[in-house]
């Protein structure tokens, strides 16, 4: 059964196939916090902790069905990751690498949530806390089913590069490799101001 994707005030609308195939975890880096400051809606992104819900699962998964002119992108630094979000309303959307060739997206909690089903009802419990020496406090470590959900994870990246089907996203021309948005890239004085939030 497919998951609703949604920004907070409806513009931007899609969906999640194949939930059962993703790998949840909470990613408590300083990028994925500055991120959360860069869009100004902390409170509603990060934990008490500073983590992030993140859904990592495929681009060929992901469909956007209304709104996607909303679809906007930024990064942190000139070679960092691509982080997605709604115009409209700063909803963050996920995180893909720059390389549209490693097919991965990691979706962000605030776009799938979707009463009264709950993230764990659809993706499963949280499998994952990475980056945790940046948490604000002392998150639970998960060595065992991390290690399971990245090489498992790790697997499918493989296997979509070898048939072909990372060229199914909806985040990059796949002709050209380009991120359909050209990222907005934080200048040194953006960047310093997002991170000394933190």
């Amino acid at each position: 059964m497919n998951h609703p994707l949604r920004c907070r005030c409806g513009t931007l609308k899609g969906y999640v196939s194949h939930p059962e195939k993703v790998s949840r975890g909470v990613c408590y880096c300083r990028d994925c916090q500055a991120f959360a400051h860069f869009l100004g809606t902390t409170g509603d992104i990060l934990d008490e902790m500073g983590g992030t819900d993140v859904v990592a699962t495929l681009p060929k998964y992901v469909t956007f069905t209304q709104g996607v002119d909303a679809l906007a992108c930024m990064s942190l630094t000139e070679t960092g990751m691509l982080r997605w979000y709604a115009s409209c309303c700063n909803t963050p959307i996920g995180n893909t690498p720059r390389d549209f060739k490693v097919s991965h997206v990691g979706l962000i909690h605030t776009c799938l949530e979707d009463p009264p089903r709950t993230l764990e009802s659809s993706f499963g419990p949280v499998r994952m806390r990475v980056n945790t020496k940046h948490a604000k406090g002392k998150p639970k470590l998960m060595p065992i089913s991390t290690t399971a959900s990245v090489l498992r994870f790790m697997s499918s990246l493989i296997r979509a590069r070898l048939d072909g089907s990372y060229k199914s996203t909806p985040f990059f021309d796949p002709d050209r490799g380009t991120p359909f948005v050209p990222p907005k890239v934080l200048t040194s004085s953006e960047r310093e101001r997002v991170m000394n939030a933190i």
